[in-house]
């Protein structure tokens, strides 16, 4: 791993799927009770561990690039409680304050935004909500998914739109491929909007559950006639066999950061500088037979201990003086 270059002047912007970071269960009556976070011995030394495990990712960024990022977008938590606990950790220790939203989700999984609160100011915050109707022989429901956070943010006197998601699963030969078009075209007009009325920056990043080679996310970019709005290092990452998740021997690089032009015009307060994986080797799989994968807290029921089972992705931006 090439560390980004040591500059007083440089910030960085963070997303890390945390892998189902949820409050301890209650414990059960009887063995086969359903539990809140439908993980198995969900306990409070288990979650404590991954309290300790999270905030020590952002110690090993820390010492690794010098710096905290500005903001922090995470995805599959449950709840607000776990974020306040985490942000009492060394090395946030109660300086970042929380964007955070109830989803709809049925299994209660929420994204959510850190900010630095000494050099970040949230003007607004909401959440976007979806639901999709669901039609088979006996009747018709809604099917909820994960809300997308948007916040607009202002560091040094510049506002820029953040959209924070966790897009639906390829879960059962990946019947919620619809629902991810359907979210990323309602999100590629709200950037049109955003782009065409205030002229503000917009970053957003999540776990898109899709390469940054497929069409959906390469037409993303794009605007109606073709122009190009929106830059996704990800993309040059992927080509470089740079994962940040594993699917059987698949590498994949669903977790990704896509940026607003702005960031690549020398003459706007911040420009991009780098994108990298943070596959630090402390937070790899320990088994040689899975060398280079991420070290994750659950693998199917077995508890493992670990992290998360995908690695975080950092951005960094150089302040333009």
């Amino acid at each position: 791993m090439n560390r980004m270059e040591n500059n007083k002047d440089t910030e960085l912007i963070a997303f890390y799927n945390v892998e189902n970071l949820f409050c301890p269960d209650i414990p059960r009556v009887h063995q086969l009770d359903p539990t809140a976070s439908g993980l198995l011995n969900w306990d409070e030394r288990k979650y404590q561990n991954k309290l300790f495990k999270i905030a020590h990712v952002f110690q090993l960024i820390l010492e690794s690039e010098k710096a905290l990022p500005l903001v922090i977008g995470l995805s599959e938590v449950q709840g607000r409680k776990p974020l306040e606990d985490l942000v009492k950790l060394e090395p946030f220790n109660s300086k970042y304050e929380i964007a955070h939203y109830e989803s709809m989700d049925e299994r209660g999984v929420d994204v959510a935004l850190l900010y630095d609160k000494t050099k970040i100011e949230l003007l607004s915050s909401q959440p976007i909500s979806y639901l999709f109707a669901v039609e088979n022989k006996e009747s018709e429901y809604y099917d909820t998914t994960r809300d997308v956070l948007f916040c607009k943010v202002k560091f040094l006197e510049t506002i820029i739109n953040v959209f924070v998601l966790h897009l639906p699963s390829k879960r059962e030969k990946d019947i919620n491929k619809p629902k991810r078009d359907y979210i990323l075209k309602d999100l590629h007009e709200k950037v049109l909007t955003i782009k065409s009325t205030t002229q503000e920056a917009v970053i957003i990043m999540g776990d898109f559950n899709e390469n940054p080679d497929e069409e959906m996310i390469l037409n993303f970019n794009y605007d109606s006639d073709f122009n190009k709005i929106l830059v996704n290092p990800s993309e040059e990452l992927f080509k470089n066999e740079k994962f940040s998740t594993f699917h059987y021997k698949n590498g994949l690089l669903f977790d990704q950061m896509i940026l607003s032009k702005d960031f690549f015009n020398s003459n706007y307060p911040l420009l991009f500088k780098e994108a990298k994986v943070f596959n630090h080797e402390k937070l790899s799989n320990w088994n040689r037979k899975f060398a280079g994968r991420p070290f994750r807290t659950y693998a199917g029921t077995r508890y493992l201990g670990g992290y998360s089972d995908h690695f975080p992705i950092l951005t960094a931006l150089l302040v333009n003086k």
